[in-house]
This record gives C-alpha cells, sequence and structure tokens, in this order.
C-alpha cells in the first residue's frame, strides 16, 4: 500500500514534469525575448512542487540559520532538501505549510500556538506542547499539520536591565521589578503598550506600571540597546536569544508568573510530506540545539562577521556530528 508521503512526493513529481513541459513550450514558442525574470520565477515555483523536501523560513536571520541548519541535516542523512528563505510573516509562512508549498518551517512553541488558538491559555513548555497538536488540527482541519520535539532553544521576549541597575534596585526578577516600576523607563516596540504580554500584562502579574513608557522599534536592536546603557531608558524589551546581553553583561530579569510565555525552537510540519525518516533528522536537531548555539549563530550572522546563514549553519552541523558523510 502507497502511504500518503509517497502518494504526496508521485504527484508532486507529476506537478514538475507537467511545469517543466510547459517552461519547455513556453522557452519554444517566445525564443530569444524570453523574459529572464520571468524564468526564474518559474524556478522558484517549480522547487517548492518538486522532489526534495522544501524547508522554509521566516524574513529575520535566526530563522534563516535554523531553516539552513534543518536542511543541512536532512542532506546530511541522504534525505534531500532545498531552501525557501524570506517567506514572510507567520501568516504566509504557515500558509505555504497548509497548502504544502513548504514542508517544514522552524517555528516558536508559544507564539505558533497563539496564533493557531488565540483564545489558548497554556504557558509552560510543556503545556503548550501538548495544546499545540489539537490546535493546529482545530485550525486548519484540511491540513495534516503537526510540530515535532521541541527544542531547548528558545527565544523569547525578556525584561533586560544593566547590571549598574540590577544593582541599585536589587533587581533578579520582574517581580522585584514590580516593587520600584515607577521609578523605571520601559523600552520596547510601540505594540508592547497593547499587547497581553507587554504593559498590560506587567501590570496584571507584577502590579508594574512604569515611570513612563519609551517605543522604540528596531525589535531591541542598536538603539534600544544604546538608550539602555546610557540610562534613558532603566528597562528594555529584548529578545533571549539576542548576543547583546551577554556582550553587555546585561541582566535577563526571572519571570516567576509567566508572563512571556514558552518560546521553544520546534519544528512545524505537513505530515503528509514530512515522512518518519525525516522526522527523525528533524528531532535529532531539536535535541541538540540550545540556546547558547542560537546567541553565538546570531552573533556570527548578524554581528561584524555577517556570515552567510547556510556556512553558519554547515560549520554548527559539522561541529555536533549533523552534518553526514
Amino acid at each position: 500500500m502507497i502511504n500518503s508521503s509517497s502518494r504526496r512526493r508521485v504527484r508532486r513529481s507529476l506537478i514538475g514534469l507537467t511545469a517543466g513541459l510547459a517552461a519547455a513550450l513556453a522557452m519554444t514558442a517566445c525564443g530569444a525575448n524570453s523574459d529572464p525574470q520571468g524564468a526564474g520565477e518559474a524556478e522558484g515555483t517549480e522547487g517548492s512542487s518538486s522532489g526534495p523536501l522544501v524547508v522554509g523560513s521566516a524574513d529575520f536571520p535566526e530563522s534563516q540559520i535554523i531553516a539552513e541548519i534543518y536542511a543541512g541535516a536532512l542532506n546530511g542523512a541522504g534525505i534531500e532538501a532545498d531552501t525557501r528563505l524570506n517567506i514572510g510573516s507567520r501568516e504566509i509562512y504557515f500558509a505555504a505549510v497548509v497548502d504544502g508549498s513548504v514542508d517544514v518551517v522552524p517555528d516558536y512553541s508559544g507564539n505558533l500556538l497563539l496564533f493557531a488558538d488565540p483564545e489558548a491559555t497554556a504557558e509552560s513548555p510543556e503545556d503548550i506542547m501538548s495544546a499545540l497538536p489539537e490546535a493546529l488540527k482545530t485550525n486548519s482541519p484540511d491540513a495534516n499539520l503537526g510540530v515535532l520535539e521541541a527544542s531547548a532553544a528558545e527565544n523569547k521576549d525578556a525584561m533586560v536591565v544593566t547590571a549598574a541597575t540590577a544593582e541599585e534596585y536589587g533587581l533578579t526578577s520582574i517581580e522585584d521589578m514590580g516593587e520600584v516600576c515607577d521609578e523605571l523607563v520601559i523600552g520596547a516596540p510601540a505594540t508592547f503598550a497593547e499587547r497581553a504580554y507587554g504593559l498590560p500584562g506587567l501590570e496584571e502579574k507584577y502590579g508594574c506600571v512604569p515611570k513612563s513608557f519609551e517605543a522604540i522599534n528596531d525589535g531591541g536592536g542598536a538603539v534600544t540597546l544604546e538608550a539602555l546603557l546610557n540610562d534613558d531608558i532603566q528597562v528594555a524589551d529584548i529578545f533571549t536569544t539576542t548576543p547583546s546581553i551577554a556582550d553587555n553583561d546585561l541582566v535577563v530579569l526571572e519571570d516567576p508568573a509567566n508572563n512571556f510565555i514558552a518560546q521553544q525552537v520546534v519544528p512545524l510540519v505537513n505530515l503528509d510530506s514530512v515522512a518518519e525518516d525525516a522526522q527523525a533528522v528533524l528531532n535529532e536537531v531539536s535535541a541538540t540545539l540550545t540556546t547558547e548555539d542560537l546567541i553565538n549563530l546570531n552573533r556570527e550572522v548578524s554581528g561584524d562577521e555577517k556570515r552567510n546563514p547556510a556556512d553558519a549553519a554547515a560549520d554548527w552541523l559539522e561541529e555536533k556530528g549533523l552534518a553526514g558523510e
């Protein structure tokens, strides 16, 4: 009996053959006047519907790096895989996994759950992973979506202060921050003022109403860092895998009330095309990848080196023994 994965690969091959015949006829008809840009678009479309597994990514460097790691590990295990990077926001790449034009994409457990089920209340890593399968099924009943094993690697929002501020106010947690919040200026993207985990969550869970809020829309980047180091703001919303935290001896405040829910790196897959052998490879990656790895990889790609994500991923796979023969 042919399983669903085999049927899907046969269907992809037939689609690829049809596309190839159509492209050949078009080239014959148009001759030397063929549009090279149009030909490039045809290649991109064909690549997402033929044999190799397609690993997608969102439009930011960390997602690109992880996608390259997934694809490299699959190829190293003898499972042909290509990448399709910079697809866009979660709304776009999720739809691509649903329709089968992308087979696997790295995502973050908590945000994926809230996307699939905006009413979800799970906060801990275990509860989020338990809730995800049913949420995905309810969200997209016509698609066979799944999540594989979650990685220990996590990238989530965090309240970050300088070592001097932590010492001045005796801060180790957001709970401590709540007691002196009216003396502190918080800097974060403008959306932080309204999102549930932003100012509303800090007030609800920690009684924290800041002295003022400074909207800085660089995602915890260089402008936010400069404001924090200059003491223009005392608390910043910075993602936990941002290299500037370790590079500047910043302090990530603990979050005992789980205002920022768990955000483990997890493969979102279309189970019709990602067979058990591929799942096993991706699970091995998840078992190996750490938050420290992500920090170091982000530093290589987004720091002064400006390495290509594929090169950084290849070196990581080699170091971890996942590059294959």
